[in-house]
């Protein structure tokens, strides 16, 4: 699942007139949007502007002034989510192999050779991450998409770090999820590539 098999059934996300305030400044108001299956949403905006708070209220780390965030059809939704945030989250003296080993036994999945290939990481599988580049570690971030597959993705940042051909693995990983029923949701600096189901664009700067 999440490299060839399709989901049983991916849960709709939807947005309902939310709102969120930050350090006494509103980031956003009134905020409507759905995503079904097979959706990609660019969250666009200038730094400040509220993408990456957004995604956190998605994901359930912040509640919302106002409006709600519903997930369903989903038993615990929470399951139904993966988020990678622009920190890479990753400790600096286990190797690649290791971190996905760890998060395929956290959240249920293979987590074997594949994610590293697809990443162009089976050179560096056994190299502790603080000896990993940049673009590498941030590759090894989103490997875990594939390692412990969820059908929802919440994506800050993705291509951050990404080389050329980091950034075309990343495409494609997202238009193999879209194939397969899932949806993904990222906040960007500029359009990441494949075209967007749709856009929320969000003002203002710090």
């Amino acid at each position: 699942m999440g490299a060839g098999r399709p989901f049983r059934e991916t849960p709709s996300i939807r947005g309902e007139a939310l709102a969120l305030a930050r350090g006494g400044r509103v980031l956003f108001d009134a905020l409507s949007f759905a995503a079904e299956p097979g959706a990609y949403i660019e969250i666009r905006g200038a730094n400040g502007a509220g993408k990456t708070s957004l995604l956190r209220v998605l994901a359930g780390f912040l509640k919302p002034r106002a409006g709600r965030v519903l997930i369903e059809p989903a038993e615990e939704p929470a399951l139904a989510l993966h988020f990678v945030g622009h920190r890479n989250a990753l400790k600096s003296g286990a190797d690649a192999r290791a971190h996905l080993r760890y998060w395929a036994a956290l959240f249920g999945g293979a987590g074997d050779d594949e994610a590293l290939a697809r990443f162009g990481l089976s050179a560096v599988a056994d190299l502790p991450a603080r000896a990993l580049s940049q673009g590498e570690a941030r590759r090894l971030a989103l490997a875990r998409l594939l390692a412990a597959p969820r059908p929802i993705w919440l994506l800050d940042e993705p291509a951050a770090a990404l080389d050329g051909e980091g950034r075309a693995a990343l495409v494609d990983l997202i238009a193999s999820h879209r194939e397969q029923g899932g949806l993904a949701i990222a906040a960007v600096h500029e359009p990441l590539g494949p075209a967007p189901s749709a856009t929320i664009s969000l003002g203002g700067g710090r």
